[in-house]
């Protein structure tokens, strides 16, 4: 029977791994390349418009990685994830480190790190130390948390503490860092952004996802009861508000007039009002209906031979040189492609001597966008003919374009912008301060030795030092 159990050098070296600063480098240059990236490529765009823009090698390799959605793909969400391990370890590795400092109920007091302290004041009084100790007690300890005395063989310390805990502020912040991660992460992993149009007197229940353009079903209905747009003088418009209707198991359960920037919110689902346009028709029949002719040519790779053809929905037509055969099997008004709605377009099968039949898409607005597949013969759509339809009666109609959005995680990345601001308070403007008054007896008098230590703001301790230590001389 083998031992399946991971041996204890494993644990560690994966620990040391994510405990090291060397990793949080990587990692957060990493990042940094990335949104670079993200900026200089425009995301979620249509595929037509990333396959004119980089041409056919560099869309097929930008897509392959995951350029065009990179803040959603696979490998971005990894390196999230190890940054906020990374973050996690490394403060429970060096918070074990203070536990000596934070955890201690009642400190030692150290006296070489306050007889050796630059920021001391000496100066002599002539009373005994048991009658000072009475008097400065009081003083000493004002202000502080911590209070405790010690005597030694010809004297006494009087020790004073505060704000031990502000050496958390460095893991607050580390904290709040990690919740952006995670709300980043949430966000990105459950959280969706799309658009939907929506006529007046019109309601629908779907929308269509940014990234990927397919239809997205919501848990309930929005409608759009009205719409109305002002303009300025010179004709451009200068507001435009949409009255919307949320209907959930047939009833009305919210309304608003939503405008830019004064969104619509429901089950934490956002809509925003982000364009609108004129329906100057109803529908109109030609727009769905197949073309009753098709003019095609086709080129072939190997020799550069060029054919057209006049061809009709189903009918089968023969490529010259035994260049094989084609049909165009099907028209689709809405083609999509990668999850975009490309226009309309064609379905044909292809078929050569020797080799399985293959179907290609043919949008008729990109005529160039078979080249992308690469085969050997390369298909384009030159000209169409179309059935005439009588005219359609003019109707000035509008619709309203949202902008929908659902982001769980925003609670959480407010929760850290948040806690954030806290730590950079307790890290920059607050400190551990600890102070000591060191009594020394002498044949008459004493000798008084005052100084402190703080692990950050120097400066504001020596100004504390100096204002005690003129307290103590004229008690």
């Amino acid at each position: 029977m083998t031992d399946s159990r991971v041996s204890p050098g494993i644990w560690d070296a994966i620990w040391e791994f994510f405990a090291s600063i060397r990793l949080t480098i990587i990692l957060l240059l990493s990042l940094a390349v990335t949104s670079i990236i993200g900026t200089l490529i425009p995301q979620n765009k249509p595929p037509m418009e990333y396959l004119q823009a980089f041409g056919e090698f560099r869309f097929r390799l930008f897509n392959a990685l995951d350029f065009f959605d990179m803040y959603r793909s696979w490998w971005f969400r990894l390196l999230i994830v190890l940054l906020a391990l990374n973050i996690i370890i490394c403060s429970i590795e060096r918070l074990s480190a203070l536990s000596k400092i934070l955890f201690v109920k009642n400190p030692k007091i150290k006296p070489s790190r306050f007889r050796n302290a630059k920021n001391k004041v000496v100066f002599e009084a002539p009373h005994p130390a048991s009658e000072l100790q009475a008097r400065y007690t009081p003083i000493v300890r004002r202000g502080f948390s911590y209070f405790t005395t010690e005597a030694t063989d010809n004297g006494l310390w009087l020790y004073a503490e505060k704000w031990r805990w502000t050496r958390f502020g460095v893991y607050v912040v580390h904290l709040s860092i990690v919740l952006l991660l995670v709300g980043s992460l949430v966000g990105s992993i459950l959280g969706f952004e799309g658009f939907v149009n929506i006529p007046e007197k019109e309601s629908t229940s779907r929308i269509f996802l940014r990234t990927t353009g397919q239809p997205f079903q919501l848990p309930f209905e929005v409608r759009c009861e009205d719409f109305d747009v002002s303009f300025y003088d010179n004709g451009a418009p200068k507001e435009f508000r949409s009255s919307l209707k949320i209907i959930e198991n047939g009833q009305t359960v919210i309304a608003k007039d939503i405008i830019v920037n004064d969104p619509l919110r429901y089950r934490g689902i956002n809509f925003f009002q982000s364009s609108y346009g004129k329906l100057d028709s109803p529908h109109d029949p030609s727009d769905e209906a197949a073309p009753e002719e098709i003019d095609l040519r086709v080129i072939e790779k190997a020799s550069g031979a060029a054919h057209s053809f006049t061809a009709r929905i189903g009918e089968r037509q023969v490529i010259p040189d035994g260049g094989g055969e084609f049909t165009i099997t099907t028209y689709q008004p809405h083609l999509t492609f990668g999850g975009q709605d490309i226009g309309p377009g064609l379905q044909v099968e292809v078929k050569r001597q020797g080799q399985e039949s293959q179907t290609i898409l043919l949008p008729l607005h990109f005529p160039s966008f078979d080249k992308m597949r690469g085969g050997a013969l390369f298909f384009s759509v030159t000209g169409q003919k179309k059935k005439d339809f009588p005219p359609q009666p003019a109707a000035e109609r509008y619709y309203t374009g949202l902008q929908v959005t659902k982001d769980p995680g925003v609670p959480i990345v407010y929760a850290g912008f948040i806690i954030m601001l806290i730590g950079f308070v307790i890290t920059f403007f607050m400190s551990h301060q600890m102070i000591a008054v060191e009594i020394t007896g002498k044949e008459q008098g004493s000798r008084i030795t005052v100084s402190g230590v703080s692990n950050r703001n120097k400066l504001g301790m020596d100004r504390k030092i100096e204002r005690l230590a003129a307290q103590l001389q004229n008690t």
